[in-house]
């Protein structure tokens, strides 16, 4: 009997919990218009009102692309540790675990998109802004490689403010060490694809999130390597209005589509359908 009722008080806090998650609204940046959370959840995090983009968390878009229960993480208790003894950086780390619900910046793992098996890598912006530290690059590194040794393709979905500026010289590195890895697995034949958010910026722009064989973009995401108004001051004058942003940078040359997030599945696993019918590059 004791039992019963223990089951019967969890299911009913389970059904309180789920009408209060429907029930709770929150008010775009954009348009400053009161939507429920329910909608923005079955709209893909687009608010319906005015169309902008809600950031999603990185597990929360591997989800959203991957085939039901298919993916399967890698590398996930590796973290970061303050090897320069830069002030405050365990507190920032501990902070950003608690933020994020993740221990570093990027999910890495296998999962398959319509049937196509591949690997993916997941950048998550509320982890110290998406930044890349040691652990970051040595977590896109080792998916990488994985990949080349298993001729699979790769997808980079990125997010970030650059390199993290606590690990000094060594998050630097990071750029050369991914983009060696990049370089090693698209000379073997395999496919690699960048889906470009908003922001990705900094060392992770000017390394392996302009390297895909095939570069995406989520509408009006910004994509530069510098921040505008640091290159205003530079440049002591005002910039386009749509200066960085997605449409812009595509007619530029540097991103090959712009896709909705409710295409993007679809959109991906038809890239992948074609990579797998021509046998590679």
């Amino acid at each position: 009997m004791e039992l019963k009722n223990f089951f019967i008080k969890a299911n009913n806090e389970l059904e309180n919990s789920e009408k209060k998650v429907k029930s709770r609204t929150i008010t775009c940046k954009k348009c400053q218009k009161k939507i429920s959370v329910s909608k923005i959840r079955d709209g893909n995090y687009v608010c319906p009102k005015c169309g902008h983009y809600f950031p999603i968390r990185a597990r929360r878009r591997i989800l959203m692309l991957t085939d039901k229960k298919s993916f399967v993480e890698m590398d996930k208790d590796l973290e970061s540790i303050n090897i320069l003894n830069f002030p405050e950086y365990e507190e920032k780390l501990e902070a950003s675990k608690i933020k994020s619900r993740e221990k570093e910046g990027v999910i890495c793992g296998v999962a398959t998109i319509n049937g196509h098996r591949l690997c993916i890598f997941s950048m998550d912006g509320n982890f110290m802004m998406g930044s890349m530290g040691a652990i970051v690059g040595e977590k896109i590194t080792r998916l990488f490689e994985y990949a080349t040794r298993k001729h699979l393709p790769v997808l980079g979905i990125t997010v970030s403010g650059g390199a993290r500026m606590q690990e000094g010289m060594i998050s630097l590195l990071q750029m050369s060490k991914v983009s060696g890895a990049v370089k090693a697995h698209g000379n073997d034949g395999n496919l690699y694809i960048v889906l470009l958010t908003n922001p990705t910026t900094g060392g992770v722009d000017a390394s392996f999130a302009m390297l895909g064989d095939i570069t995406l973009a989520e509408p009006k995401a910004r994509v530069g390597f510098a921040g505008p108004r640091v290159i205003e001051k530079s440049l002591n004058q005002s910039l386009p209005e749509n200066f960085q942003l997605a449409d812009r940078v595509l007619e530029c040359g540097f991103i090959d589509a712009i896709v909705s997030r409710k295409n993007q599945k679809e959109y991906i696993g038809k890239i992948l359908k074609i990579h797998e019918n021509n046998g590679g590059f």
